[in-house]
C-alpha cells in the first residue's frame, strides 16, 4: 500500500465522525484547550480528548502544552493530501467529461 494512501485514509477515518468534523471546525477559528472544546460541545472531556488524539494522529491539529493545559490548532498543512486526492479525481472527470463531450458531437454529425 502506498504511504499517501495510509496517509489519506487516517484523514479520512478521522473526518468521518460528525463531532470530531464539528471540532475541527471550531478549531479553524484560532486555538482552543481542550476544556474550551468541551464547554462548546455536548461530550465528555475525555471523549474531546479521544476525538483530538485521532486528529492529531491524522496530521490534522497540533498540540502545545501551557502548565497543566494542552491547546490545540489545526495544522494546515495535514489536509494537503486529501487536496491532492480530490485534484487527483477532478483531472480524471474532467477529462473523462470532455470524452464523453467529444463523442456525443461526433454522434450529432
Amino acid at each position: 500500500m502506498r504511504r499517501a494512501t495510509v496517509i489519506e485514509d487516517k484523514i479520512f477515518q478521522a473526518l468521518a465522525d460528525p463531532s470530531r468534523r464539528a471540532i475541527f471546525e471550531s478549531l479553524t477559528r484560532g486555538e482552543a484547550a481542550v476544556k474550551d472544546l468541551t464547554a462548546r460541545f455536548n461530550i465528555s472531556q475525555p471523549a474531546v480528548s479521544q476525538h483530538l488524539a485521532t486528529l492529531k494522529s491524522a496530521g490534522l491539529v497540533t498540540s502545545r502544552r501551557e502548565g497543566r493545559h494542552a491547546h490545540y490548532r489545526v495544522e494546515p498543512r495535514g489536509l494537503k493530501p486529501l487536496i491532492d486526492w480530490i485534484a487527483h479525481y477532478q483531472a480524471f472527470w474532467t477529462e473523462r467529461a470532455d470524452r464523453l463531450e467529444q463523442l456525443l458531437e461526433k454522434m450529432d454529425q
